[in-house]
């Protein structure tokens, strides 16, 4: 399947209830926001359920105040037999002002899981453009250094 065919785009106005005593939005709040648009991208490739396996970077560059939009941009990276790495990228949008500023930037692996909750094999994914064969090439190097990492913890 193509890369296009399973990116999502999400948006979102902050609320109070989103912040902490700081009066930013809570980490946790656009963490969540993420692995959604991340579980979006994933099922609409496989058409069935996926679950996260980890979240192998997340970092935050900017705050986010009530009121701004966020903005997520998902697609797929990379898929393996069972997993997926998605990239997400979030801006936010300070509506009064206009100003966009890159808020967070994350990569989630997640599988496939077939009706009895084991792993399913994925389709295989298409890479279009010079992007896409860039951001595979990187998910690949990504990809070889957690699974070095695993077998060193074993």
């Amino acid at each position: 399947k193509k890369v296009k065919d399973s990116s999502v785009v999400m948006t979102q106005v902050m609320t109070p209830q989103d912040v902490n005593i700081a009066g930013n939005v809570h980490g946790g709040v656009i963490m969540k926001l993420i692995d959604s648009a991340a579980g979006a991208v994933a099922i609409r490739h496989v058409r069935t359920n996926v679950v996260t396996a980890s979240v192998d970077r997340l970092d935050f560059h900017n705050p986010v105040f009530v009121g701004d939009l966020v903005t997520l941009k998902a697609s797929l990276n990379l898929v393996g037999r069972s997993s997926m790495e998605v990239g997400v990228y979030v801006q936010t949008e300070n509506l009064v002002t206009g100003e966009i500023r890159h808020t967070a930037s994350a990569y989630l692996t997640l599988v496939a899981l077939d009706k009895d909750s084991k792993p399913l094999a994925v389709p295989p994914l298409i890479l279009e453009t010079e992007d896409e064969v860039r951001r595979n090439r990187e998910a690949q190097a990504r990809r070889e250094i957690r699974l070095r990492e695993r077998k060193s913890r074993k």
